[in-house]
């Protein structure tokens, strides 16, 4: 549960430091803003072609996705 606030704390985070939107990123990263929303959720865990995708709009290495807490450090 820790691990999924996490992830959607930096995403969050992340695509606000870059003065994008939901929409935006879902646009640019090709998939649905609704999908892309349940994501930051965390109510995904993400096939490696929608966690490249949304890496490349965001500019971040995709891996970061599937990193723990430990990892990151």
């Amino acid at each position: 549960f820790s691990e999924v606030n996490i992830m959607r704390d930096w995403l969050v985070e992340l695509r606000k430091s870059r003065g994008l939107t939901q929409e935006v990123t879902a646009q640019k990263a090709h998939i649905a803003r609704s999908y892309y929303t349940r994501i930051e959720l965390g109510d995904y865990r993400l096939p490696v072609g929608t966690a490249m995708r949304i890496a490349e709009a965001l500019g971040f290495d995709w891996v970061r996705f599937y990193e723990t807490p430990a990892d990151s450090k």
